[in-house]
């Protein structure tokens, strides 16, 4: 049977790659990406060419059984736009159906902005709790910070440049003395790093609400 490779590709800077995930990516037969596009630039700056097929989040069951054929004839690579496939991106159902058809999966690790601004932060604590995209509504939000109030871990999300005021301002009201590190764009040109309390760190934001963000609460 085949191998599917989970590959963690750069979340920003494209040095970031590691030597293995582009051997990997040049030995493969496919490459099921998120974003072809994205994964072309890759690809195109290490002189990689390799047929790519299209795995995207919306559609993940629709692209399913072609990268299962593909499978059947020989390895495929697994990437995200950015970071290690399947923590909020797409590839959990299909790791899921590769083991169940006889396949190995391989995890191929690198970037990972959960881990990156996790080892900044500065918050210790036994583990840490991941949550993904945080609520896009307020009651679920506030239901969210509840249960973290008691919890020693701290917590890192997601968030867009959309909703990462309203979310900064209903972690203030919540969990308004605990410290907050929040990351811009990791590893990108116009990286930065904001820590202090949800209030302060929303303060310091301003009209900065762009990009990426990757926010770290710390533990009780």
């Amino acid at each position: 049977m085949s191998r599917l490779f989970v590959v963690a590709t750069p979340i920003g800077n494209l040095e970031d790659v590691s030597a293995r995930a582009l051997r990997i990516l040049a030995e493969v037969t496919a490459i099921a990406a998120e974003d072809t596009r994205v994964t072309g630039r890759l690809l195109s700056r290490h002189g990689i060419r390799k047929p790519m097929l299209s795995y995207r989040a919306p559609v993940e069951r629709r692209g399913l059984p072609r990268v299962l054929s593909a499978l059947d004839e020989g390895d495929v690579a697994l990437v995200s736009d950015a970071g290690t496939p399947t923590l909020s991106d797409p590839g959990q159902a299909l790791v899921t159906a590769a083991w169940a058809a006889g396949h190995t999966v391989v995890p191929i690790p690198g970037p990972s902005s959960v881990t990156a601004a996790l080892s900044i932060a500065g918050y210790g604590g036994p583990g840490f709790t991941f949550l993904g995209y945080l609520p896009r509504k307020p009651g679920e939000m506030r239901r969210l910070m509840e249960s973290l109030r008691d919890d020693p871990r701290p917590a890192v999300a997601f968030e867009s440049p959309f909703r990462i005021v309203k979310s900064l301002t209903l972690i203030a009201e919540a969990l308004p003395e605990r410290g907050v590190t929040v990351t811009r764009e990791l590893t990108k040109v116009h990286e930065e790093v904001l820590r202090g309390t949800a209030a302060e760190v929303l303060a310091a934001i301003g009209d900065r609400a762009r990009g990426e963000f990757t926010v770290v609460i710390s533990g009780a």
